[in-house]
């Protein structure tokens, strides 16, 4: 279930002015039949090709005699700032990546949309905020999680101090707080900075409001794993925050982190290496443990550092680490983390509402779509595609077909529903009734994320073989294609050394799954038997990215793009 924001959270292109006529290409007709446009989702092409690169290990007969042809095959950038998020270092992920495919524009994501959340005061008035205010107005305390910096990669104190004011002046009677120090994107020892700062906006509030740190710890040792590397990390935040268990116990934060650090000793301790501390009063009780009829909140904007976090507080049935308690709360992210997981269900900024998007232009001007995939993408091709919009742009000129997707791990029928897209796609593409053919292959993310290489590799095989019936279905009706990915996921299966690149082994000499998305770029191609010989690739354009997909099959369908996208790939 998606729904449109109830106001927009940022769009630099609104609808008012804007022209949506399509103009015909001086260049390049229209062809005799429709353009395919291919998403296959968690596609990367990753500078690592060995065994645990599901992608460069698969048979892919098509897939690789595309990427050979000159010119008319390339990569585009599909993670950070390509995708409109904070930094390189950001994963894409398929929310953010539709976005910018249907859209064809870099629309701002992350920090930008929070700030824009809490300057208009919308944060406070949505679904997320309603949801964790049900128990704070029944006299619950507000949590609130996450790392205490500056840095703008993970979080912000601004929007942290943005929000415990907010929480303040509507109403919340009893607030905590539960820091992680930095000490990675700031500058070592900065945390006791930023913690007499957070003391100092505390103290402001504390005439209405009884609000203290509770709990905290560095960020590489608490709380902050990513990848599922180390559940232990995670488990030491856990039994802070949340029991008020932890090995040091103090009476406030700027002497817990001062202790330590030990700056005086032979071996001092940087601030993300800390251990867990939890704060206690005179009596030597936890101030801020987690109960029932509580709320949480995490204040990252940034998700793979939070997402296993986010499965403790949000899953019943969980196996990697013993909660002892498992407190009944409303809990939410300050974003949802994961698109595919839904995780978190609640969260305080929903996506940007986008208007202008490729999918409304179609519409528009009479040009007739048809999209399929399976449940775990239909999202990703229609709403997240149409700019975070539910629903059609017009029902008359719009096929949208679900397939439900298989109720079980996906490793263990990594087909998935491969094969039942194909057949709707070659259907819709002999029929004669549409002007774009709009297809997503869930399987290389889906089955990718389970960590089953064996899996995933025979999963890329099924979508390589797909994939080359729908083109010489795009060759039988002289029509055009392009192919693409969202994100990369199944072009690395294993952790790697970050210098070296070598993969991860455990105490077994087994190598450590990797299961999240990876920032290699995604294959990019266009061809079809209506596609006229001279028709390829600028050259150069390294720094394209997703953004540039949309104009591109725009004019693969014979119009030029609209002024307010990024620049189409052709020459």
């Amino acid at each position: 279930s998606w729904s449109v924001p109830s106001k927009p959270c940022f769009f630099p292109n609104r609808n008012v002015g804007m022209d949506f006529t399509l103009k015909p290409s001086s260049t390049l007709p229209k062809a005799e039949g429709p353009t395919l446009v291919c998403i296959l989702d968690g596609w990367g092409e990753n500078v690592s090709k060995d065994q645990y690169n599901a992608v460069f290990s698969a048979k892919t007969p098509c897939m690789d005699a595309l990427m050979a042809v000159k010119n008319r095959s390339r990569t585009v950038r599909a993670h950070g700032t390509a995708v409109g998020l904070p930094s390189d270092d950001d994963m894409g992920n398929s929310e953010v990546g539709h976005n910018a495919l249907g859209a064809g524009q870099v629309i701002n994501q992350g920090a930008a949309l929070v700030d824009k959340a809490l300057a208009d005061g919308s944060l406070f008035t949505g679904d997320g905020w309603h949801h964790v205010a049900s128990n704070l107005n029944n006299g619950g305390t507000l949590h609130l999680i996450g790392l205490l910096s500056d840095g703008g990669v993970h979080s912000r104190t601004d929007q942290l101090f943005g929000i415990i004011r907010g929480a303040v002046e509507r109403g919340t009677k009893k607030l905590r707080v539960h820091i992680l120090t930095d000490g990675r994107d700031v500058p070592d020892g900065s945390s006791l900075k930023f913690i007499d700062e957070l003391e100092a906006v505390l103290k402001e509030v504390s005439a209405t409001c009884d609000a203290k740190i509770a709990s905290g710890g560095g960020r590489m040792a608490v709380t902050m794993d990513r990848y599922e590397a180390d559940w232990n990390i995670v488990k030491r935040g856990w039994d802070a925050h949340v029991l008020g268990v932890a090995p040091h116990t103090f009476q406030d934060a700027h002497t817990a982190v001062k202790t330590l650090r030990k700056d005086d000793s032979d071996k001092p301790v940087s601030d993300q290496w800390l251990d867990a501390f939890v704060i206690v009063d005179e009596a030597g009780a936890p101030v801020g443990p987690v109960q029932d009829g509580d709320a949480v909140v995490i204040f990252n904007f940034r998700a793979d550092r939070v997402i296993e976090l986010s499965k403790a507080f949000e899953y019943k049935e969980f196996t990697h680490f013993d909660r002892v308690r498992f407190p009944d709360v409303k809990f939410a992210g300050i974003m949802q983390y994961d698109g595919d997981l839904k995780l978190p269900s609640n969260y305080l900024v929903p996506p940007p509402a986008i208007s202008g998007v490729s999918g409304e232009f179609l519409a528009k001007n009479g040009l007739r779509t048809f999209v399929c995939s399976e449940t775990q993408k239909f999202g990703h091709v229609t709403f997240f595609w149409n700019g975070n919009r539910s629903g059609y742009f017009d029902d008359k000129l719009e096929t949208y077909l679900e397939i439900p997707s298989d109720i079980c791990p996906f490793n263990e029928k990594p087909d998935m529903k491969a094969r039942e897209i194909t057949a709707a796609g070659k259907e819709a593409l002999r029929s004669g009734k549409y002007d774009q053919v709009r297809i997503n292959f869930a399987n290389p993310d889906m089955v990718g994320h389970t960590g089953d290489l064996a899996a995933t590799i025979s999963c890329c095989e099924l979508v390589d073989t797909c994939l080359k019936e729908l083109l010489d279905v795009v060759d039988e009706v002289k029509g055009r294609f392009l192919v693409t990915a969202d994100h990369g996921n199944a072009d690395d299966m294993v952790q790697r050394a970050k210098k070296t690149l070598e993969p991860l082994k455990d105490d077994n000499g087994e190598a450590v799954p990797l299961t999240s998305h990876t920032l290699a770029p995604v294959p990019i191609v266009i061809g079809g038997a209506g596609l006229p010989d001279g028709v390829h690739f600028k050259d150069g354009f390294d720094e394209a990215g997703l953004g540039n997909v949309a104009a591109t099959f725009l004019n693969l369908m014979g119009f030029e793009a609209p002024p307010h996208m990024q620049p189409s790939l052709l020459a």
